[in-house]
């Protein structure tokens, strides 16, 4: 296992803090998760039994799509149902803001490029004002305003920043700073030259990603590289993993993340080979078992699924708890220990077992 030398240190960039529902960003708070339904909202019971499954999941903050009155008229409802923050997605129709903060929503996320004009805007905003509920200034590199794309040659990191101090100035004209910002593109080297020049600009709070990353694979791993670059760098207070995939796996791969850096280390670190000729057990199916059956598991624990007895033991021993495998059998190890030998039809279920036995839960 490791020890506290082994552990990486991350700067974190000092920024203002602002307070979602209960959830603190910024300011020191840790680094927290988020995700979004892909429900229709105006289906409240849908909308309402997804976000409780985040929420199991680990997600922080939820944020919903608000595309019509409809939609922000359920926000009501779906909000009583949450034991997460809720967040109202508005695009193009300001008015949907407005009814969204009028039912009680913990934030707002508005897209400059579409909000419509600097009127609209301060209406907004002095209603948000009111209920002292902040605003994520949310820059996409697919909707940046048409003279600032003409001015830059393109949705350039510039660009983007550009859009975001635009939108920053006139929050700041009427006197509001609950103000949380991100910069979005679907590539990482612009996604990550935009976060490093808005901060040298602002100090408030960063919501980072790669948006429109990709399917689950691609995605995640577009994700991990992006964001491990912008998290070395100190410029994520709030995340989302986009991914074209069920929203559960958003924040699945989120924590994985910042577990696998050592920042919020959350649920079980499989450690298991990447097999070779020497296995002797079908190893793919333990170690996707596993990982499926403890996948609701929030107590950090390194759990080993070693195909053979070159690197098993060591790696077993080392670990929380883990299994050594041999010709139709296994080795369990918990706490550096042996416990027992198994066949291998008991693997999964005296692995799962004795990692919840160790875990509490």
């Amino acid at each position: 296992m490791s020890t506290e030398q082994d552990k990486m240190e991350f700067p974190r960039r000092e920024t203002r803090q602002v307070v979602v529902g209960s959830v603190r960003i910024g300011g020191g708070a840790p680094i927290v998760v988020q995700s979004m339904t892909d429900t229709d909202t105006r289906d409240i019971d849908a909308t309402a039994a997804q976000i409780r499954k985040l929420e199991a999941h680990g997600c922080e903050i939820v944020r919903v799509a608000v595309p019509d009155r409809e939609a922000a008229a359920a926000l009501l409802a779906i909000k009583q149902q949450s034991r997460i923050p809720l967040i109202a997605d508005i695009h193009f129709d300001y008015r949907l803001a407005l009814v969204s903060l009028d039912v009680g929503v913990d934030g707002l996320r508005i897209n400059p490029g579409n909000i419509g004009s600097r009127e609209r805007v301060r209406q907004v905003v002095s209603a948000a004002a009111d209920r002292n509920i902040p605003i994520r200034i949310g820059v996409n590199s697919g909707s940046l305003e048409k003279d600032l794309l003409k001015q830059h040659g393109g949705a350039t990191a510039e660009a983007m920043v550009e859009s975001a101090l635009r939108h920053i100035r006139i929050l700041e004209d009427l006197d509001f700073r609950a103000i949380k910002v991100s910069l979005k593109a679907s590539d990482i080297p612009r996604t990550l030259k935009a976060y490093r020049l808005l901060a040298k600009e602002v100090d408030y709070p960063f919501h980072a990603g790669i948006t429109e990353a990709g399917s689950l694979l691609s995605g995640s791993v577009k994700s991990a590289a992006g964001l491990t670059l912008l998290l070395a760098e100190g410029l994520v207070d709030t995340l989302r993993v986009s991914l074209t995939a069920p929203p559960e796996n958003e924040v699945r791969v989120a924590y994985r993340i910042l577990s696998s850096l050592g920042i919020r280390p959350r649920g079980p670190d499989i450690i298991s080979c990447p097999v070779c000729g020497r296995c002797e057990v079908d190893i793919f199916r333990i170690a996707n078992e596993v990982e499926q059956k403890l996948a609701r598991l929030t107590t950090p624990l390194k759990v080993a699924v070693m195909g053979c007895m070159v690197n098993g033991p060591g790696e077993a021993k080392e670990a929380d708890i883990g299994v050594a495998c041999g010709r139709g059998s296994a080795v369990i190890f918990k706490q550096g220990r042996i416990l027992r030998k198994l066949k291998e039809e008991e693997i999964v279920d005296v692995l799962v077992s004795e990692t919840l036995l160790l875990a509490g839960e």
